[in-house]
């Protein structure tokens, strides 16, 4: 099971991590917080303090077409957000 699917980076999250130490990642559903702070302490060698979880139900779109109406749903995920020890951090950007 592949515990941490990717990292939220958006503008929010952003100003979260650089003021509060806080990342957070698109986590599988079935992931535990004890599982999620393993894997990011081995993938980023971090060490981690706390693990907040949020489940996240998919929503209901429609679009509008040529052929009618066409209704569906976004998929439902859980998002983590892991507060990092004081002095470390993770670096997203440094292999691009």
């Amino acid at each position: 099971m592949i515990i941490i699917k990717k990292p939220v980076i958006t503008e929010k999250m952003t100003a979260i991590s650089e003021k509060l130490n806080k990342f957070a990642f698109i986590v599988d559903k079935r992931a535990n917080k004890y599982q999620i702070k393993q894997a990011v302490e081995q993938l980023y060698d971090v060490k981690v303090v706390a693990v907040n979880t949020m489940n996240y139900a998919g929503k209901f779109k429609s679009r509008y077409t040529k052929g009618g109406v066409i209704t569906g749903r976004t998929t439902a995920f859980k998002k983590a957000v892991v507060t990092l020890k004081e002095g470390d951090t993770i670096d997203f950007f440094s292999n691009i």
